[in-house]
């Protein structure tokens, strides 16, 4: 089943502000929320799927891929572990606490000012961030790779305990009287920062939050289509923090220029150049395409500019349909020396009606010429 789109979801369009996704977003989430609606998988879906397009759009650079990409630039590609559907509910209170104005086990309780003893705030690790250097055959037709990261996980050995200061809830609590009553607010326990547990023992190597630095080798998965600067994430891949949820390896894509194919959108370019013999004459030729050379034919007469259309050989839709062309660009070449032989040959053609300019109107002008094709 297809995706929705986003804004649609929202219920706002694209000119929204940060303020007015929020405010939309929040209206959403309360209607939805699992509190309100026990018990109800229909709500529940709706209220994460409220969660992950507000993921998105509340985040610059993730909501410019999603205006530019659909779903398939910010993480919609198959396997690979990239991030796209698979949002769980502690994942959606960590990440939105701030919605509704709270940090406690629901945000809920802080909205409405009620609840009893919920649990500790999921915390999240950090994301890793990297470059990853593509061939023009690479982004066409997608690739898997496996590169080497360092990130940092918690310790298997590393023996913990419950945190004294906030008995492991990962937050304290203060009461202050005021005016109004008195009035509670909650704030990250400071001594655990927040993951209800300190370290009792570890080992060398062993930083004092229970992690250690580790590499590893992770496959992964490029959709065709990418372009240069396209940021793909892999959801959990980032750096591990004890006593949560792991960051994401954020993934940036660097198109590496081809020596001999230019790249215009989803179309592919190649400058073709052929003697004026060939051009007269006619001839064929192999040319090189993304998929390996294939032979076209130069009919006779063929002019210098002349564009020629290879369908379907051009770079695949990020969006899963659709494919570019390449197009050849035929320059006929002019020799810039000449023996005498040639010399005398040529001058001998020179005044030929047949070698004298006579463009008729099936010669389109290069401006005619790049409208039609582009």
């Amino acid at each position: 089943m297809a995706k929705r789109d986003f804004y649609e979801i929202l219920g706002v369009d694209k000119s929204s502000s940060k303020e007015e996704l929020k405010k939309a977003y929040r209206k959403i989430a309360i209607k939805y929320h699992p509190d309100k609606n026990p018990d109800d998988k229909e709500a529940e879906e709706k209220f994460k799927e409220a969660a992950e397009a507000y993921e998105i759009l509340s985040n610059d650079e993730k909501r410019q891929q999603y205006d530019r990409f659909g779903h398939q630039g910010v993480g919609g590609a198959s396997g690979g572990g990239f991030s796209g559907g698979s949002m769980n509910m502690e994942d959606i209170f960590s990440q939105f606490g701030d919605i509704f104005g709270g940090g406690g086990g629901s945000p809920f309780e802080s909205f409405f000012g009620g609840g009893g003893g919920g649990g500790r705030r999921t915390r999240k690790g950090t994301n890793l961030r990297i470059k990853l250097k593509l061939t023009l055959e690479e982004v066409a037709n997608g690739v898997e790779k496996k590169i080497k990261v360092n990130r940092l996980i918690v310790d298997p050995d590393t023996k913990f305990q419950t945190c004294s200061s906030c008995n492991g809830a990962g937050q304290v609590r203060k009461v202050m009287n005021t005016m109004l009553g008195q009035m509670m607010s909650t704030s990250t326990c400071p001594s655990c920062g927040g993951s209800g547990q300190t370290v009792e023992s570890r080992a060398s190597g062993v930083d004092s939050s229970g992690l250690k630095r580790q590499e590893e080798v992770i496959p992964i998965k490029i959709p065709a289509g990418v372009t240069d600067g396209m940021q793909l994430s892999m959801s959990g891949k980032g750096n591990e923090v004890a006593g949560g949820i792991p960051g994401d390896l954020l993934i940036l894509v660097e198109e590496v220029e081809d020596d001999t194919l230019k790249r215009d959108g989803n179309n592919v370019i190649f400058d073709l150049y052929i003697n004026f013999i060939d051009a007269a004459l006619g001839t064929s030729m192999e040319v090189p395409t993304i998929d390996g050379k294939v032979k076209i034919k130069i009919d006779a007469g063929t002019q210098s500019g002349k564009i020629l259309r290879l369908r379907g050989k051009g770079i695949k839709s990020i969006e899963g349909y659709g494919q570019g062309d390449q197009l050849v660009h035929v320059n006929v070449w002019t020799p810039r020396k000449l023996s005498s032989d040639e010399k005398d040959a040529l001058e001998a053609l020179r005044s030929s009606p047949n070698f004298q300019p006579d463009p008729g109107k099936s010669d389109k002008s290069f401006f005619e010429r790049m409208k039609e094709f582009f």
